[in-house]
């Protein structure tokens, strides 16, 4: 699928993971699922800054992408039917915000289909017909996953980071394209969306590389995919909104990951949805299948 056949203008993928500030991996202070409902007492910040989210897509009349934590879901079904009634797409993020790596096949299929109700509960109206992995932890070997979210639905999913990361990656094709599954079935792919620095792809446009970053240098991945025909994907949390995250302890690098360049997100994102179309994930994956047709 390569969207270099269409003459249209490119339209980007609009993403949120909705989660709180505490749904960190391989942080030992917010790791044990016992003690998230004292941590979310301490300091909840998901529906603070999803409601920011919420504000800066109307201002900007765009509709976007947003995958709950089925966790969330069961905590805030307010929130999920917010969401729903402002007209965006729901998609799960899981239910506990496990890698997908750790788990076997049944684990797995249990935690999505406890997402999917929880989220169905929230709001009986909408499907759940899309699924991003935390930490994009869906790697080499783990392409049973793809099978069991086709059972449970699936239509398309957005869990591949194509190049190297702390927490695997996955060697795929750049650019929204179709996987096979281990049992023979199709399930469209959005994957993360990287550019060339260098010798090294990078992520640019997502979480802490967002928040990292200058515009000037997102910018040039948004071109430099553009070039190449290739959507950019978008993907935020609630927390990377949030200066007033808490802090726990671990590592520096992850603590600098964690925290660095809060305060500038929510005008990074103003200004990229000023200057560029975007849309949920749905709609450029459906783009992609028809420029590739």
């Amino acid at each position: 699928m390569d969207a270099r056949s269409s003459s249209a203008p490119l339209v980007h993928a609009l993403s949120f993971d909705i989660e709180d500030w505490f749904h960190i991996v391989e942080v030992a202070a917010v790791d044990n699922p016992e003690e998230w409902p004292a941590l979310s007492a301490r300091s909840s910040l998901v529906e603070r800054y999803t409601e920011l989210i919420l504000e800066i897509c109307d201002e900007a009349k765009v509709r976007a992408t947003f995958y709950i934590l089925g966790w969330i879901a069961e905590r805030h079904p307010q929130l999920v039917a917010q969401i729903a009634g402002a007209g965006h797409e729901i998609g799960t993020h899981s239910f506990w915000h496990r890698k997908v790596y750790e788990m076997d096949e049944e684990t797995f299929a249990r935690d999505i289909r406890d997402s999917i109700d929880a989220i169905r509960a929230a709001a009986p109206d909408i499907e759940v017909r899309t699924f991003r992995a935390p930490s994009f932890s869906i790697t080499e070997g783990c392409e049973w996953a793809f099978d069991v979210l086709m059972d449970l639905g699936i239509a398309y999913d957005a869990s591949l980071f194509p190049a190297r990361r702390g927490h695997g990656g996955y060697a795929c094709p750049r650019g929204p394209h179709v996987v096979r599954t281990p049992r023979g079935r199709s399930l469209p792919e959005l994957p993360m969306s990287v550019m060339d620095l260098g010798p090294r792809r990078v992520c640019y446009s997502g979480g802490g590389y967002l928040r990292l970053l200058p515009l000037w240098l997102i910018e040039r991945g948004i071109r430099q995919e553009a070039r190449a025909g290739r959507p950019t994907v978008v993907y935020l949390h609630p927390r990377d909104f949030a200066p007033d995250c808490p802090r726990v302890p671990m590592p520096p690098h992850r603590r600098f990951k964690c925290y660095v360049g809060t305060h500038t997100t929510a005008v990074k994102l103003r200004r990229l949805l000023a200057r560029h179309a975007f849309a949920p994930c749905s709609a450029v994956v459906r783009a992609s299948e028809t420029q590739g047709a």
